[in-house]
C-alpha cells in the first residue's frame, strides 16, 4: 500500500484540485481583466486525457479523496465530459467536483454528473445582472442562474456558489444573498479578494477581511460548523431558518495554513504545493506511461518535505502566481 501523501508538518493530503486549462472566456476584473492571454511556457499543451489519469490514479493511490477539476475555465475542454469519466475510474476518489464560471451548465450539467461529477462549484459575485456583466465583461447572468436550476433538475442536491468579496462591490450585499440562499440548498461561500502578481492595484483598493461577514453571521444566530478532513478551507456557517449555508474563505487568518489538505497540479503537468509558492515541480515527464506510477508517487512524495509551513501573503508575497487563471485558485 502506498503512503498517505505527508508533508514535514505532519499535514495529510486528501484533496488534489486539478487544472485543465488556464484559458478562460470570462474578462473577471480581480483575475484576466483584459481576457485570456496564453503564457510563455516551453510546453503549452495542456495535459491528455491519459495523463489526467495516470496523475488522478496516482494521487488517489496515495489517499487522496476527493478531486476538484479547475481552471481557467475547465468546461472549455472538448473533452471534458470524459474527463469527468477518467477520474471516476478511481474508486477512491469519493468526491468529483468542478469550479465553473456556469456558462455551460444548462446545456450540459446532466451529461456531467452522469459521467460521475458530483459536486459543483459557481462562480457568482452578484446577484444584480448589471454588476455581474460589469465584474465578468460577460452579459449572461440568467444564462448561468438557469445552470444552477438545470444542476438542481440534474439530481444536485446542493450547489457550492463561490462570491470574491470586494469592499463597495458586494459586501454589503449580505442580505440580498441570505434571501437567495433561504430557500434553497445553496452554500454561497464568499472568499476574501488575494493579491497576485497582476493585481496589486486591485487588492489593494478591494480587499475587506471575511470578518466583517462572519461578525454579522453570529450576530443574527448562525453557528460554525465542523470540517470533514478532504473540505476545503471554508468556514461553514448554518442557521435553522435558512436550506442554504454561507462558506467564508480567509486566507489572511492567522493559522489558515494550519490545516491544509490540499495540492494542485497546474494545467501543464507541475506539482504546485501552494497557491502562493515560488515555480512547481514538474511531473510531466513520468506521466507517459502507466509503468511510471511508483515513480511519479515517489516524485510528488519527496517535494511534499519542501512545503512551507504557510503562504506569505501577509508580507506581500504573492509567488509565482500571476493571477488566478494561472493555477486553477
Amino acid at each position: 500500500m502506498v503512503p498517505q501523501f505527508t508533508d514535514s508538518f505532519d499535514r495529510r493530503f486528501y484533496y488534489l484540485r486539478l487544472s485543465i486549462t488556464d484559458v478562460c472566456n470570462f474578462r473577471c476584473n480581480y483575475c484576466l481583466p483584459d481576457g485570456y492571454k496564453p503564457h510563455g511556457t516551453a510546453n503549452k499543451s495542456f495535459l491528455s486525457l491519459d495523463e489526467i489519469r495516470r496523475v488522478t490514479r496516482a494521487f488517489a493511490a496515495a489517499g487522496t479523496e476527493k478531486v476538484r477539476l479547475t481552471g481557467g475555465e475547465p468546461t472549455l475542454r472538448r473533452d471534458f465530459t470524459d474527463i469527468i469519466a477518467a477520474v471516476r475510474e478511481n474508486a477512491a476518489i469519493r468526491q468529483l467536483a468542478v469550479t465553473t464560471n456556469g456558462y455551460r451548465l444548462a446545456r450540459d450539467v446532466a451529461k456531467w454528473r452522469d459521467a460521475g461529477l458530483t459536486a459543483l462549484n459557481v462562480s457568482i459575485d452578484s446577484l444584480d445582472a448589471r454588476q455581474f456583466h460589469a465584474i465578468t465583461g460577460q452579459d449572461k447572468f440568467h444564462q448561468v442562474m438557469s445552470g444552477i436550476d438545470a444542476a438542481f433538475e440534474a439530481g444536485f442536491s446542493k450547489v457550492k456558489v463561490n462570491t470574491v468579496l470586494m469592499r463597495d462591490v458586494n459586501h454589503r450585499s449580505l442580505d440580498t444573498f441570505l434571501d437567495w440562499i433561504r430557500s434553497r440548498p445553496i452554500q454561497l461561500r464568499f472568499i476574501e479578494l488575494m493579491e497576485t502578481g497582476d493585481g496589486g492595484a486591485l487588492f489593494r483598493k478591494y480587499h475587506i477581511s471575511g470578518e466583517v461577514i462572519r461578525d454579522r453571521l453570529l450576530m443574527q444566530g448562525w453557528t460554525q460548523q465542523a470540517r470533514a478532513r478532504s473540505d476545503g478551507p471554508a468556514q461553514v456557517f448554518r442557521h435553522p431558518d435558512y436550506q442554504g449555508e454561507i462558506g467564508l474563505i480567509m486566507p489572511y487568518e492567522k493559522d489558515f495554513c494550519a490545516s491544509c489538505n490540499r495540492l494542485r497540479v497546474s494545467a501543464t503537468g507541475k506539482l504546485h504545493l501552494c497557491l502562493f509558492g515560488d515555480g512547481g515541480v514538474s511531473l510531466r515527464d513520468l506521466l507517459q506511461s502507466d509503468d511510471q506510477q511508483t515513480q511519479l508517487q515517489a516524485r510528488i512524495a519527496a517535494s511534499l518535505h519542501s512545503k512551507k509551513q504557510t503562504h506569505f501573503l501577509h508580507q506581500g508575497n504573492t509567488g509565482v502566481t500571476q493571477n488566478l487563471s494561472f493555477i486553477g485558485g
